[in-house]
């Protein structure tokens, strides 16, 4: 511990920039505009040792402590990382959703705390329509077909379903279920949606009840934050009244479904099919899911192209440079920011 403790002094000693807390890993181009900019204390740097928690409090002993860190949705900022770090003023998250932030106990200790803004949007709303085609059109599950030489042996694939014309409800209408929304209105699908209220800036159908939305639609897209009202908010009862012939896609948060009644539901043919870039439990994802040819899985990637992955190094840079230069944050959020 103490030869870390050296190390990590070492990478802090670099004067004349001002520190920041790195606790993700990045890739060459991220971490050399970084350096470029910042003292980098870099929790993942070659022969780091220390345990996450311990890092945070040795970086807040180096002389010149970190007052701004950049972090992950796999860091939980909470009473106890702000005690092992009482130098930081600001917290740069490099993900679009908070759940892992607590924004009340932030403000309370003036904490600033940014996050990606607006930087996935359009490539996870993408992500959600194709996984809904791969879903209706059974893209994936035929493509296997064929690889498995099944096509000449067997004859023809079961036959999908259309996406034209089916009613899909949107739970949560924000910077990326509007865009999903306009995608499928292109495609010429009906829009209804369920937020904590209605937008007046849509003129799609508002359902204040999730399962009444469930029941108005042929498919569910999870697009909604992770909060204490929307944990589960799909749950048994939701997908009964989606009915046998329903899809969900999630591209929010692993634990806005039920997943255990999601599998039941799928197992019991309650739904017709899923996709999923979203776990409860991620990175393990439940076995049964596997064999189901009705079921699209993908590992938490709907935010990442090579276009947002530097759209989101030049942000999170632009967010470090705005709180040095005591200049307003380019995408602050707040201790509401997690209401649905």
């Amino acid at each position: 511990a103490v030869v870390a403790t050296l190390k990590l002094a070492t990478m802090a000693a670099a004067g004349g920039k001002p520190a920041v807390l790195l606790l993700r890993p990045v890739d060459a181009p991220f971490a050399a505009a970084l350096r470029d900019r910042f003292r980098v204390l870099d929790l993942y740097a070659p022969g780091q040792a220390l345990p996450a928690l311990a890092f945070v409090a040795a970086a807040a002993a180096v002389p010149e402590p970190p007052r701004a860190t950049v972090i992950w949705g796999g860091v939980r900022v909470d009473a106890s990382f702000l005690d092992a770090a009482p130098s930081l003023r600001c917290v740069v998250s490099t993900a679009a959703g908070l759940d892992h932030i607590d924004l009340a106990e932030c403000a309370r200790r003036g904490v600033a705390v940014a996050n990606s803004g607006e930087v996935y949007s359009t490539d996870v709303a993408d992500y959600a329509v194709g996984l809904l085609l791969d879903v209706l059109r059974r893209v994936s599950a035929s493509e296997r077909y064929v690889r498995r030489g099944s096509w000449a042996a067997q004859g023809d694939y079961p036959l999908g379903s259309k996406l034209g014309g089916k009613r899909v409800g949107i739970i949560g209408l924000g910077n990326i279920g509007s865009r999903i929304a306009k995608r499928l209105e292109a495609f010429g699908c009906i829009i209804h949606y369920n937020s904590r209220k209605p937008k007046d800036s849509v003129s799609y159908k508002y359902f204040p009840n999730v399962h009444e939305l469930a029941a108005e639609s042929d498919v569910l897209v999870v697009a909604c934050a992770l909060n204490k009202a929307t944990r589960h908010i799909v749950n048994k009862d939701v997908l009964e009244a989606l009915g046998k012939d329903g899809v969900v896609v999630n591209i929010g948060r692993g634990a806005n479904i039920d997943e255990a009644e999601l599998v039941i539901a799928l197992r019991e043919g309650k739904i017709a099919g899923a996709g999923l870039d979203v776990f409860e439990h991620e990175p393990k994802v439940p076995a049964e899911l596997f064999s189901m040819e009705n079921v699209v899985l993908s590992r938490h990637v709907a935010v990442l192209t090579e276009e947002s992955r530097s759209d989101l190094r030049a942000h999170t840079i632009g967010n470090l440079e705005a709180f040095f230069s005591g200049q307003p944050l380019l995408t602050p959020v707040h201790a509401d920011s997690l209401a649905q």
